[in-house]
């Protein structure tokens, strides 16, 4: 009998493990988008439309499609893709920083 409820609580707590791990994934990322939409902002300021156009470009590809997947409520793709924006938003903000004159940030 011991060995039967040892067996029943594994499997309830994988259940429970499992159950909040998609739950992560039902919540819009507000924040991540947030972040994202940010992080351009912030580039554009530092001027990489001029000096890393490229990669500013990227980062709001990604954030189109985080937003596309917003609206169609795949969160975790969303999450993704705002995650990547962010990360290219803050590589395009570097990039124009080294590529501008000194003293023009």
């Amino acid at each position: 009998m011991s060995t039967l409820r040892s067996i029943l609580l594994l499997g309830s707590a994988l259940f429970a493990t499992l159950l909040l791990a998609s739950a992560c994934e039902t919540a819009p990322p507000v924040q991540e988008m947030s972040d994202a939409r940010q992080a351009i902002a912030v580039a554009r300021e530092a001027g990489a439309e001029a000096h890393a156009a490229a990669e500013l470009l990227e980062a709001e590809q990604y954030l189109h499609s985080a937003e596309q997947e917003l609206n169609a409520q795949n969160y975790a793709e969303a999450r993704r893709d705002a995650l990547q924006a962010k990360s290219k938003a803050l590589a395009a903000r570097k990039l124009s920083e080294i590529n501008q004159p000194d003293g023009s940030n």
